[in-house]
């Protein structure tokens, strides 16, 4: 486990009194940016007071989930100069003083960057993904690194070699889905504030989904992966993992954005407004027009999922939005096909090279030579020694979603058939399953629908808390939308979360 810190003595050390005084008393649950801030310009408490109440929830809650590998010992210190920054300035950056918890795939400096695995287990970058800079820039502070299913393989489970299973904080005895379940799970407990995952099919949106959170999978190429771990790059994202949408949009914001090391995110350029927080609008759903995409729906749904996307079609008319059900989108089933390319052993090597730079560790053989404690990952890897390319037409070159002809196609049947329709977005449930069982992984995956469009097409597709099922178990909402109308969704999801309030926190000693 991560290393256990005397958090109330460093909050004192830093605080520059003795361990005896009382630390300021914040109520954790469910706070905001926007709250924080107030709270840090009325003198209520500041930065440092509020690491050091996080510090001590994490203290007190993660080892009943597993959900965090590595707590940043100089968090406080941080707090510390951004108070002193603001009693200087009297400005607050964006992110001023928001505690973050960063998925373990990305990179970090000072700090371990393991991505689950007993390769990396020892690997300290010397310097930042780009996503993580721009938001320390901005002024969040990373109080941790949360736990992820290893190499990102596992959309069902978050388990690792260096730090084992993580349990969805809703029902222990369930998954938290992977591979982000370790950021899902910690912002679901209010460990932290500013949440990062990573999404190659699933990894945002379905931990989201699992445990009532925002998750936004933004356009594949508005955001940078560089300094960051890969599964298959020609459809990893990266981005928020909230408790509301709002925050989310303000991290999106922030992220947004060209990064040289990164081509994809040229597709980007003049496709920015100037802020997305103006789109946060609570009449949002007027007038809109929201397809029902019924292939993904009443894919036998669980009876709980069905009941509660039904409702949820019910508020989004109640809200305002026009419904066209079904939408039915030409030939979808041959689209959907032949869209997976395996490119672990070509990304995960230039990951090497580039960052761990490590003469024994350079290829796919270095990592399975090293070894992994999970037998999921280890039948992963050794897959992945001889897979390459689109196995059923491995003559299609594999692309990213600008030029690989098969995902052209798919986006292309969709756009084209949203114009048709005058729809805004499309919307289906992100699992029409529930989340299984953490002994039973394998047996209970089933219903997840966030494979099969975004991440081949490149569209945005945000998750939304729609309620919960038997046994307290989240589910979510997902709205599909066009290439780079992230203003659109946002537009959307933030109307459908303010008319409903479905995001609940779960049961806690400390709530």
């Amino acid at each position: 486990m991560f290393r256990k810190i005397p958090f109330l003595f460093l909050f004192a050390f830093f605080l520059g009194c003795t361990p005896q005084q009382e630390p300021v008393q914040i109520d954790l649950s469910e706070l905001t940016i926007s709250a924080i801030h107030k709270a840090y310009q009325k003198g209520s408490y500041n930065s440092k007071d509020l690491v050091g109440a996080y510090l001590d929830r994490i203290e007190l809650e993660n080892e009943a989930l597993n959900a965090l590998t590595f707590i940043n010992e100089r968090a406080l210190e941080t707090a510390q100069a951004l108070d002193k920054e603001f009693s200087e300035t009297g400005k607050l950056r964006p992110l001023h003083g928001i505690p973050m918890i960063v998925k373990d795939n990305f990179n970090t400096m000072g700090m371990p960057t393991t991505a689950g695995a007993l390769a990396l287990q020892d690997f300290i970058p010397e310097e930042d993904a780009f996503m993580v800079d721009r938001l320390i820039k901005a002024g969040a502070i990373i109080i941790a690194k949360s736990n992820m299913a290893e190499w990102a393989f596992s959309p069902m489970h978050s388990e690792s070699s260096t730090f084992g299973t993580t349990r969805n904080p809703y029902n222990l005895d369930h998954v938290p889905a992977g591979s982000s379940g370790g950021t899902a799970a910690s912002i679901a407990s209010n460990f932290g504030v500013i949440g990062l995952g990573t999404d190659t099919g699933n990894s945002i949106r379905g931990p989201s989904s699992h445990c009532s959170l925002v998750g936004f999978r933004s356009t594949l190429g508005l955001t940078s992966r560089s300094g960051i771990v890969p599964l298959y790059l020609r459809n990893d994202v990266a981005g928020p993992m909230m408790r509301t949408v709002e925050d989310a949009t303000r991290v999106l914001e922030i992220i947004a954005g060209y990064d040289p090391e990164d081509p994809v995110t040229k597709y980007s350029e003049g496709k920015i407004p100037e802020n997305y927080q103006q789109f946060l609008q609570k009449d949002g759903l007027t007038g809109a027009r929201i397809g029902v995409l019924k292939e993904l729906s009443e894919n036998d749904p669980d009876p709980g999922i069905k009941a509660l996307f039904e409702q949820a079609i019910l508020d989004l008319k109640n809200l305002g939005a026009e419904i066209v059900d079904p939408v039915g989108i030409k030939d979808f089933a041959d689209l959907r096909q032949n869209q997976w390319c395996s490119e672990f052993r070509a990304d995960v090597e230039s990951y090497l090279a580039t960052y761990v730079k490590r003469d024994t560790m350079n290829t796919l053989e270095d990592i399975i030579r090293v070894g992994t404690t999970s037998e999921y990952a280890k039948e992963s890897l050794e897959y992945f020694l001889d897979a390459a390319g689109r196995s059923p037409n491995p003559e299609i070159e594999c692309g990213d979603p600008y030029t690989d002809e098969r995902r052209i196609a798919f986006r292309e049947g969709i756009e084209k058939r949203m114009d048709e329709l005058e729809l805004d977005a499309i919307v289906y449930p992100s699992w029409i399953g529930k989340p299984a069982k953490i002994d039973s992984f394998q047996e209970g995956y089933r219903g997840d629908n966030s494979q099969i469009i975004a991440p081949h097409t490149g569209q945005p597709a945000f998750t939304v808390p729609m309620g919960f099922t038997e046994g307290n178990l989240p589910a979510g909402l997902q709205f599909l939308g066009r290439m780079y109308a992230e203003p659109t969704l946002i537009k959307l999801v933030y109307a459908y979360e303010q008319g409903t309030k479905h995001r609940v926190p779960p049961a806690s000693e400390l709530q």
